[in-house]
């Protein structure tokens, strides 16, 4: 069977990647002297690990992190020793499969931002898990057109495919009652299903300032705090370091 061949029928059953390096892999099987099963498994391995590539870079684009906001950008020595000692159990991202939230407090500045984004960037590349992140802001809106136009169903189902919405900066949105209820509702709906990670600069004795409604903010804590890990982010804001840093630089 000729190379052209071989190339026409792999990628007729899918395996783009194994038709471009088979021909290359085969020639290293020759002069290696390889067995057919140890070729088989070379071709698989590098089908399997381009569709992994592919896969991850997929999950990355649509989750919409921040690019640059990754664990390699993190430096661990900032976060207060709670959160260091979580880190290794976060990354296993067993919260997210069993539909557990993760809340995030601190002032402006503290890392918040930075941490769950990084972490979000790590459970995409070693468990290939669907996350969205998103401002609060954004949401809202999203959630507010979606109502008006008779569509929050449709938005809420889609939101439900992802294992976990990742909310910034929680404690910016103060909405109108209107702006509430959807975000109640996108709440509610996830809760025991679907995982939700929450950045807020106001602790839950203040959510009011949020949801205006006490027995509404009381509903929403818990539904959110029934099943979750909550992180205080403490210490000197990190871009006041940075900027002394650089000062005496």
């Amino acid at each position: 069977m000729s190379a052209d061949t071989t190339n026409i029928l792999l990628r007729s059953l899918g395996l783009t990647t194994a038709g471009r390096v088979h021909l290359e892999l085969t020639k290293r099987a020759e002069a290696e002297n390889w067995g057919y099963a140890r070729f088989l498994r070379r071709l698989m391995e590098e089908e399997s690990n381009e569709r992994l590539r592919r896969r991850i870079e997929r999950l990355r684009k649509q989750s919409g992190l921040p690019a640059a906001k990754t664990l390699a950008a993190l430096d661990e020595s900032r976060l207060p020793e709670k959160v260091r000692r979580q880190m290794p159990t976060l990354l296993t991202g067993e919260f997210i499969r069993r539909g557990d939230n993760l809340l995030c407090f601190g002032l402006p500045g503290r890392g918040k931002t930075l941490f769950v984004a990084a972490l979000a960037h790590e459970l995409i590349t070693q468990h290939q898990l669907k996350l969205l992140f998103t401002p609060t802001f954004r949401l809202v809106s999203q959630l507010l057109a979606a109502k008006r136009d008779l569509k929050l169903p449709n938005l809420l189902a889609r939101l439900e495919r992802f294992d976990a919405v990742i909310l910034d900066d929680l404690g910016y949105v103060q909405q109108s009652r209107e702006e509430m209820e959807v975000l109640f509702t996108f709440l509610a709906e996830r809760y025991e299903k679907r995982s939700v990670i929450i950045t807020s600069n106001l602790v839950f004795s203040q959510w009011d300032q949020i949801f205006k409604d006490p027995m509404t903010t009381m509903a929403a804590v818990d539904r959110l705090v029934h099943h979750a890990v909550i992180l205080e982010f403490t210490g000197d804001s990190h871009r006041v370091q940075t900027a002394k840093a650089k000062t005496k630089t």
